[in-house]
């Protein structure tokens, strides 16, 4: 139903439920009131849904309908492996907890009413809640292990959210043995004494099998793995050598000195720097591939990108938005190669001002493939054998590092807020097993693109902000005051301090804190709560600024090959900038894209998941060969039930309060410390401690530390 039919139905509808003559009715009845024809009753229910989604009216058991009496909530149930939830309902601050008596049978996903439990909620805890009603299940598909008895089978789901096993009659197993990983599709959510119960679709291999275990994961998220075939065809029709027709009436760049920085293993370069110095001022230009010039809008490769939404990076794969022929082909701007781009040409001041701007249409071709490794080795080693091999291009460099730093300390100096938790990098062999876990730090070079890539997202979405046309942007809004109030007097037992004012707090103020922690014990955990007392960036059509980064204006235009919301703008800018962004296309757009910010949002954290479950998984596979082997490590964390150690490799794992067992340990939550209560022995924050490897748990994705006996 078209968004304004559904809005003035929904509002008729509403009205009608608050007239207390008619409600509480049935589906049938209201549709009898106001003459609705049989034939239209679905677009009736999607209109009492809509309504429902949005707590404004309510279904009783008896399935009649009326307006909500204000305490009904609707929102996403989050399951937990003990049988309690949590809702999250959207504008709100808080997740409701759902205690396990009071679930009623929701699972994890699915959209639920919940009423709020009455009574005052004591400080420092949640609020409280009961499912009354399951809107809509979330669930469809569960992957899982396949458990097999003599006339039936049991799949016992990945992600411990779901809480339950599902049963499996063995007609529908689909020949499923002991230890196969399946897709298994639910056909009945089960009652409160009754599993739900499901048929095998897909036997993804033996949990022993190499592979086995990050296609689980990719099946759990529904990350799609092949593309179809029309896709590919199309692709391959698309992905033809530029011609002469192609490059016509687009700027020509290709004598201008020209690399693309990126890690060794890097097979879509879709950004490549030009920079030039004019008096006092740099003359930067950061040109994109125009992969929009191969992905026309609504061809079938557009589709599967917008479905797709991005890119996803995980350890031993790379699920790419668009086919290869275009990411790692024509749309790769390869050394040596004439190529289509979109580019940004910025003059900017010695104070890190962009003082003039032009984004241009361009054909460019870049002279050398350079990696982050051989830039920092110029810039830093002064390594004389890489010296010579790049000596043309050497003075480039040293421009861009003099630029880089230019625009890091303007950055700086308004409030920009730099998380340096290192990524980790897992090294896999032939089979899938993790050889090697490592941080992967941060170098010149990669700062270098990190800052060349900032400063033209913000210009190009300046621009647009200011032409006033529909576009996709970059946003962060500003942290909840609640959650800053908690950081702040958190952060008061290390004697830090936070000016907080009463509405919004500035990002310097947090920049500041981040400073002060440096290279203390408590930088870890500190810089961990303050980044989650943050919101989510994501993509909007509106440009309401970027806290993460100070700055009022933000879009994603650097990465059009793996990232939709770079391409659909990167369709704007050439539209515009022929001069065909008439008053019915501004239209089309300003339809389409609230969908595109809000589906590729939703794609992004889907990957951002997935990605993390990989890593998470690989970490307790290569603890798993180092069990009863000692480590040094750091207290990252303290809770209740236990000590968080990170070891050096970025992985952590935990001392269960239970293994402490020279003395009997509690928690001391006012200095986030564990201390024994007959030695007044005491566990803090950025403590040196030596452990030994207990436990590696794969299924529940845990690593479990002890003590060394000496320490006992």
């Amino acid at each position: 139903m078209e968004k304004e039919l559904l809005e003035k139905r929904k509002q008729a509808v509403y009205e009608l439920m608050c007239n207390d003559m008619y409600v509480p009715m049935k589906i049938k009845e209201l549709a009898i009131l106001m003459n609705v024809p049989r034939e239209d009753r679905p677009d009736l229910e999607e209109v009492l849904n809509a309504l429902m989604a949005e707590g404004k009216i309510e279904l009783s058991k008896r399935g009649k309908y009326s307006k909500a009496e204000g305490t009904f909530l609707v929102g996403t149930f989050t399951g937990n492996i003990r049988g309690f939830g949590f809702v999250t309902v959207e504008g709100e601050n808080e997740d409701i907890f759902i205690p396990e008596t009071q679930v009623n049978g929701a699972m994890h996903g699915d959209t639920v009413q919940v009423v709020l439990s009455t009574g005052k909620v004591a400080e420092g805890k949640r609020k409280e809640g009961t499912v009354v009603k399951i809107l809509a299940r979330g669930t469809v598909q569960v992957v899982g292990t396949f458990q097999k008895s003599k006339n039936f089978g049991f799949v016992v789901p990945d992600n411990q959210k779901f809480g339950q096993d599902i049963f499996v009659p063995i007609e529908r197993s689909k020949g499923a043995v002991d230890g196969h990983k399946v897709v298994v599709e639910l056909t009945d959510y089960g009652k409160k004494n009754r599993k739900p119960e499901g048929k095998v679709m897909e036997i993804i291999g033996h949990i022993n099998d190499p592979g086995t275990d990050i296609m689980s994961i990719v099946k759990g998220y529904d990350l799609p793995v092949e593309f179809p075939e029309k896709v590919l065809k199309q692709a391959d029709t698309e992905a033809k050598p530029v011609s002469t027709a192609d490059m016509a009436g687009r700027m020509d760049v290709r004598d201008w000195q020209m690399v693309t920085i990126d890690g060794e293993d890097a097979k879509d370069l879709d950004d490549a720097i030009t920079i030039t110095k004019e008096g006092d001022k740099y003359r930067l230009g950061v040109h994109i591939a125009d992969v929009t010039n191969y992905v026309q809008e609504r061809s079938a490769l557009d589709v599967e990108a917008l479905e797709r939404g991005t890119s996803v990076y995980l350890v031993d794969r790379v699920i790419p938005m668009l086919p290869h022929t275009l990411s790692n082909g024509i749309c790769s701007l390869n050394a040596g190669e004439d190529r289509l781009a979109l580019s940004c040409i910025m003059l900017i001041d010695k104070k890190g001002n962009v003082v003039d701007h032009k984004i241009a249409e361009t054909v460019v071709r870049v002279d050398r493939r350079m990696s982050y490794t051989s830039v920092k080795k110029i810039l830093v080693d002064h390594d004389e054998a890489e010296i010579e091999e790049y000596k043309e291009l050497v003075p480039m460099f040293e421009l861009m590092q003099e630029l880089a730093a230019i625009l890091r300390e303007k950055r700086r100096k308004r409030g920009s807020i730099d998380f340096d938790f290192p990524e980790t990098k897992i090294i896999l062999d032939k089979q899938g097993k993790p050889l090697e876990v490592k941080p992967y730090e941060r170098n010149v070079a990669t700062k270098i693109i990190e800052d060349f890539m900032l400063i033209a997202n913000e210009t190009v979405a300046q621009d647009y902000f200011w032409q006033e046309l529909p576009f996709v942007y970059r946003t962060h809004d500003t942290p909840d005051p609640e959650k800053i109030q908690k950081l702040s007097l958190f952060i008061n037992n290390f004697g830090y301090t936070i000016k907080n004012g009463q509405e919004e707090i500035h990002p310097k103020e947090l920049q500041k804190l981040l400073g002060k922690i440096e290279d203390t014990p408590e930088e870890a955990l500190i810089s961990r709560l303050t980044l989650r007392s943050m919101k989510q960036a994501k993509y909007t059509v509106t440009s309401t600024g970027h806290f993460g980064l100070a700055t009022q204006y933000y879009c994603h235009f650097t990465s059009p090959i793996r990232r939709y919301p770079d391409l659909q703008i990167h369709r704007i800018i050439k539209e515009n900038l022929r001069g065909k962004l008439n008053e019915k296309r501004i239209e089309h757009y300003d339809k389409i894209l609230p969908d595109v910010a809000s589906h590729s949002s939703e794609m992004e954290r889907r990957a951002d998941e997935a990605e993390r479950e990989t890593e998470k998984l690989k970490k307790v596979e290569y603890m798993e060969k180092h069990i009863g082997e000692t480590f040094e490590g750091v207290i990252s964390s303290i809770t209740a039930w236990g000590i968080y150690v990170e070891l050096p490799n970025t992985i952590e794992g935990m001392i269960h309060v239970t293994n402490l067992t020279d003395d009997y340990y509690h928690y001391e939550e006012e200095t986030y410390e564990m201390v024994g209560e007959a030695t007044g022995k005491r566990y803090k924050l950025g403590q040196k401690i030596e452990v030994v490897v207990d436990n590696a748990d794969k299924f529940m994705r845990t690593i479990d530390f002890v003590l060394p006996e000496k320490e006992e």
